[in-house]
């Protein structure tokens, strides 16, 4: 493949993100390949990392009015912590992933042209990006209370396993779904100083959740793991991925349901809840498990459904203020 690296399509470009982003308007070039190390130019990565957090943050504060603890400036203020944590610690596990799978990535013809495999950033500069994407990270964290920051550092054991899941598993879209659930606990924890059924319910299902739309996401690659030996439950579910996401989607609608019970949401959250569950439908039906553009076209419109949900709770809490 070193002819790909020869050609003006490749050398400042990646096949799978688009090319007229913004990160090619602002940037000087020479930042764009640590740009694309951190997926900046694909941002649907923070965002669905982002939106367990949201929802907990925002299902806390539901709860809190009952308790007598409502802030509406600790909310806004955890939202905002929690978007520049999603950004950074995305992008350093990316970054990190990406200098795990280096041999994988430049076998698999979508992740060929990523800055590693095409040479166009160093191993050791790679690292250090990682280390300054994590301060930014340590920095946020420790804005909240203690315990959330325990609870924050916990979650690195998980992240640091993730990359490895792939070569031992079938079920590598579990070990994704417990690292990117993760802000499903930390968010009701940066409220409320402490854990409860309704934050562990939220954060199972969205473990259930990412499983779903990751595995339509590895669809695009099956044929490249297929050949080299990378497992994934895109594999393991084949031709049955539709009725496995029905499961998979079924039980994050109803761990949410209970969630939303349990914290005393009211029936706006229930309402967009129901949306999320016609989005879900949208995607079973639609879904092509041979078409790669669809798969990530229905993988990306998963974002719409952490908004839809983050506005049902948003919208259920202003209704709820006395």
């Amino acid at each position: 493949m070193n002819g790909m690296q020869d050609t003006g399509e490749f050398n400042d470009r990646v096949s799978d993100a688009p090319s007229d982003n913004w990160v090619y308007r602002i940037l000087p070039p020479w930042l764009w390949p640590y740009a694309q190390l951190a997926r900046w130019d694909r941002p649907i990565g923070w965002e669905l990392l982002m939106w367990p957090c949201f929802w907990s943050a925002t299902l806390a504060s539901n709860a809190a009015i009952g308790q007598g603890l409502y802030s509406g400036s600790l909310l806004v203020s955890h939202l905002f912590l929690y978007f520049i944590g999603a950004v950074a610690m995305r992008g350093a596990g990316c970054t990190y992933n990406d200098l795990v799978d280096h041999e994988i990535d430049m076998e698999v013809a979508r992740t060929r042209s990523r800055p590693l495999p095409s040479g166009r950033v160093t191993r050791a500069r790679a690292k250090i990006f990682i280390g300054i994407q994590a301060l930014v990270g340590l920095f946020v964290l420790l804005q909240f209370n203690w315990f959330t920051v325990f609870l924050g550092l916990l979650s690195l054991g998980i992240v640091a396993l993730y990359p490895y899941a792939k070569r031992f598993t079938d079920w590598p879209q579990f070990y994704l779904g417990l690292a990117f659930s993760w802000g499903a606990l930390m968010g009701w924890a940066g409220i409320l100083g402490g854990l409860s059924f309704a934050a562990i319910l939220l954060y199972a299902a969205s473990v259930a959740w990412t499983i779903g739309y990751d595995t339509i996401y590895a669809h695009q690659d099956k044929e490249d793991d297929e050949l080299i030996g990378v497992r994934s439950t895109a594999r393991l579910f084949g031709d049955q991925t539709r009725q496995w996401l029905i499961g998979l989607y079924g039980l994050t609608l109803v761990l949410m349901f209970a969630a939303f019970a349990l914290a005393g949401a009211n029936l706006i959250a229930f309402l967009a809840l129901f949306g999320a569950a016609g989005m879900f439908a949208w995607q079973i039906i639609r879904l092509d498990i041979n078409d790669p553009a669809q798969c990530l076209a229905l993988f990306k419109s998963n974002n719409r459904v952490g908004l839809t949900i983050f506005l049902g709770l948003f919208f259920s809490l202003l209704f709820a203020l006395p």
